[in-house]
């Protein structure tokens, strides 16, 4: 049986709406799914920059939460 992991990548905009792309793993293959637009792409490398590329450029959302201010 191939184990399952999931992560997300959340990033606000400028107007203080977050954004959350999750990043979903089945063995080697990557799935990157957006829960504001739809947007998904499979990828084997980079997952997590990819969904951070996505959310700065289809939604202007690049404040990390988890950063320290």
């Amino acid at each position: 049986m191939a184990q399952i992991d999931t992560s997300k990548v959340s990033r606000w905009d400028q107007h203080g709406r977050e954004h959350v792309v999750r990043v979903r793993r089945t063995g080697v293959q990557r799935t990157i799914r957006c829960s504001t637009c739809g947007w998904r792409r499979g990828t084997q490398f980079l997952p997590w920059l990819k969904a951070e590329e996505h959310l700065a450029e289809a939604h202007q959302a690049t404040v990390d939460p988890t950063s320290a201010a």
